[in-house]
């Protein structure tokens, strides 16, 4: 099993936006570490290519999607510089199916790795939090995978978008924030922080404790996204999104 081939494979469904079969039905023994490597191979790639590495992503971040692809734990993917929506409109070109997540970003001041951090430590090197929008987007047809498959796939990694207000970490009892998404004017989803590990800042933790896993750690000046706080809404062209986090401001998209 060449992790290189297998990582070209999906690099080549990422950049053409076509579906893709799932690859642990042809590659059986792939284990977690294998897909970490593929992701971390096509990541470089994009380096190469000048693109530039700006934070980290948290996926698997609830119990409920948890047990559904039947790990305990959560997954990380990799955020580039060309993923960061600078407007308010998605465009579907060089998309497949792609849903939407409401999440919270925390901007990072200082260096954080190792094994035994602490939530005290997470609050200390957040420079700020700020509503997020995340686009998700498997390569795998029908949006159906397994863990090594989405690991594999960067974690369904497609495009973000930040809100320009920043708030301080104590400014608001983070796991009790509450979202409400509309999509076509009407509600469709409700979440409150807590949806993520309890409190959006263990996904920060969790994060910090598996990259020690791999040597890796989160930089001054990364963001990372903690993970989505309501289901995922799949959107198509025409589309409109309104998503409210409830004093915090709100957060529009237009499907184009």
């Amino acid at each position: 099993m060449d992790l290189n081939v297998i990582a070209n494979e999906i690099y080549r469904h990422q950049k053409s936006a076509k579906e893709m079969d799932k690859i642990s039905i042809r590659y059986p023994s792939i284990t977690i570490e294998d897909a970490y490597k593929i992701q971390e191979i096509n990541m470089e790639k994009e380096l190469q290519n000048s693109d530039q590495f700006v934070g980290w992503k948290m996926g698997l971040t609830s119990l409920a999607k948890q047990q559904s692809v039947g790990v305990n734990q959560p997954i990380y993917g990799r955020l580039l510089k060309s993923m960061e929506m600078s407007n308010k409109k998605l465009s579907m070109e060089g998309l497949i199916h792609p849903r939407v997540e409401p999440e919270l970003a925390f901007l990072m001041n200082k260096r954080l790795e190792g094994n035994n951090i602490t939530e005290q430590e997470v609050w200390e090197a957040t420079e700020g939090i700020m509503p997020a929008l995340e686009i998700i987007d498997s390569r795998y047809k029908d949006f159906s995978f397994n863990l090594m498959d989405v690991v594999a796939d960067n974690a369904s990694s497609a495009r973000f978008l930040i809100s320009e207000i920043m708030y301080k970490p104590g400014q608001l009892q983070w796991e009790k924030a509450k979202v409400r998404m509309k999509l076509n004017n009407q509600v469709v989803q409700e979440g409150k922080g807590s949806a993520v590990l309890g409190n959006p800042v263990r996904s920060v933790v969790e994060l910090v404790k598996m990259l020690h896993a791999s040597g890796l750690c989160i930089e001054p000046g990364m963001i990372v996204l903690t993970g989505a706080i309501t289901e995922a809404i799949h959107v198509f062209r025409g589309d409109s999104i309104e998503t409210e986090f409830v004093g915090l401001g709100k957060m529009d998209l237009t499907i184009i």
